[in-house]
């Protein structure tokens, strides 16, 4: 059992769009904290002063509460351990380097980017793990004057002790050692002032008393670095939990070649938030039994660390748009149809102004196409026979269902008795298609079929006389002569 004043934190970098991977991280840090009645804080770290952009922080924070992921404590809801911006705690991270610094922990290193480089290919000529052999640490006086001289800015470096080994129990993988002469002495403090990340992360974990770090398997290297700050400056390390990576369909790292990897591309193709916290919610975390729909509400009862996998996980595209079908089936039309607009308006069903009654009228094509679509930006294949002049027959074999010997009888009833409707609407149109079985004395299908490929091409698709009344008596009627010239 957790304890219950849990704390946990999600840090992103404003670098660039929302990654799902990213998505899912914050997912199970809020989850655990939701279990336990704990505390999720948002913090954005900015260090990266080229890349990070208020867009991109903005572009996280949408993305987060549009998946229903809210924070207690952050930028812009502020706490009592901020400010909750990296680059704010600037003046922070300035007092503990000094502390590192006048405790001999910590040191000036000159060396520039090309020395670096080099030593490093020399110790991968020789096989060895590169890292930086010391060469800064027992600088004299006088070496760091002629250095300064030259013009160098150095950077800090923390030293690492040797012949250590680093032991830290993870939440996923059990207990994790590293040996710290595969570590070395590694950069804190860039040469601009600017703390590096393992640097920056572990000051602010600590003062912000966070408990539990959820973060995914590609920072497990760093937590090394992370543990001997820790000890260094006396703080006490969190409870690490290191999530699997997630990999396309052919089980490589997720890219864009495997489909969107941000969130925003998700949510702008009509996918509903909840139908994506429940597939992220399955990536490497498996519940108790064979349920696979989970409200918000079920997964914060249902979530547990024990149950999170070691193994990566698999991003399957098909089965994401098999749990999203099923969210898409149950939303209400107006939802759908309020998401399948730009879509609509960009293949050019629509123009960017609608009527109540063409609103009213889409929404009800929206409502019978629900069914055959896994996110709105379907729609738009499915749509057509709502619109077109022109009806294409979708293969010979739809084409040959018109050639049946009834057919020329069921057309002929079916169209006299559409023209003769004072209200063409679903139940009258059904009406006649069932009077027209018992008159000509023919089984549905004989009836149904044909009627269904001369208005649409298709031999299958929504209920026939939905169709028929959405589309209208004049628009049928036309349709099916024009269809029956192609026979």
């Amino acid at each position: 059992m957790l304890q219950q004043d849990i704390r946990v934190r999600f840090a992103p970098s404003p670098t660039g769009p929302f990654h799902i991977g990213g998505a899912r991280s914050a997912l199970f840090n809020w989850l655990l904290a939701k279990k336990y009645n704990g505390k999720f804080i948002m913090r954005i770290e900015d260090t990266d002063l080229e890349r990070s952009t208020k867009e991109s922080e903005e572009n996280i924070k949408d993305a987060l509460q549009w998946l229903g992921i809210t924070w207690d404590e952050g930028t812009d809801v502020g706490g009592e351990y901020g400010p909750y911006r990296q680059t704010e705690r600037l003046d922070i991270y300035r007092t503990y380097t000094k502390q590192l610094l006048n405790e001999g922990r910590a040191y000036h290193c000159y060396c520039s980017e090309a020395e670096l480089d080099e030593e490093r290919q020399l110790q991968s000529d020789k096989g060895e793990t590169p890292h930086y052999g010391g060469k800064c640490l027992h600088l004299t006086q006088e070496e760091k004057e002629n250095f300064i001289a030259q013009g160098r800015k150095p950077t800090v470096r923390f030293h690492v002790q040797e012949n250590k080994q680093i032991i830290f129990k993870d939440m996923v993988r059990d207990t994790v050692s590293f040996d710290s002469n595969g570590v070395g002495d590694f950069v804190i403090v860039k040469s601009d002032g600017i703390p590096v990340y393992n640097y920056a992360v572990v000051i602010d974990d600590a003062l912000m008393k966070i408990t539990h770090v959820i973060r995914g398997e590609e920072h497990l290297s760093n937590t090394p670095r992370q543990i001997v700050l820790y000890e260094a400056l006396g703080f006490t390390p969190p409870t690490f939990g290191h999530i699997s990576l997630i990999l396309g369909a052919d089980r490589t790292k997720m890219s864009k070649r495997h489909g969107a990897t941000s969130v925003e591309k998700y949510r702008n193709l009509g996918y509903l938030p909840e139908a994506i916290v429940n597939f992220l919610a399955l990536l490497g975390w498996s519940p108790g039994g064979e349920k696979e729909f989970f409200s918000l509400e079920e997964l914060i009862e249902e979530f547990s660390m024990e149950r999170v996998a070691k193994n990566p996980a698999v991003f399957d595209v098909d089965k994401l748009n098999f749990i999203s079908a099923q969210y898409i089936k149950k939303a209400t039309p107006e939802v759908i149809t309020e998401l399948a607009l730009p879509h609509l308006r960009q293949a050019g069903y629509i123009g960017e102004e609608l009527s109540a009654k063409d609103r009213e009228w889409l929404t009800q094509v929206v409502a019978l196409l629900q069914e055959y679509i896994s996110y709105a930006a379907e729609i738009v294949n499915h749509i057509d026979l709502f619109f077109t002049e022109k009806v294409e027959f979708e293969n010979e074999e739809a084409a040959e269902v018109l050639r049946d010997e009834d057919v020329p009888a069921v057309i002929k009833s079916f169209c006299e008795k559409l023209q003769g409707l004072d209200v063409v609407d679903a139940p009258s149109v059904k009406a006649i298609l069932k009077s027209i079985t018992k008159e000509l004395k023919l089984g549905g299908k004989k009836v149904f079929m044909p009627l269904r490929v001369v208005v649409t091409g298709k031999m299958h698709g929504p209920d026939l006389d939905k169709i028929i009344a959405l589309i209208g008596r004049d628009k049928i009627l036309n349709r099916i002569t024009s269809t029956l010239a192609k026979i």
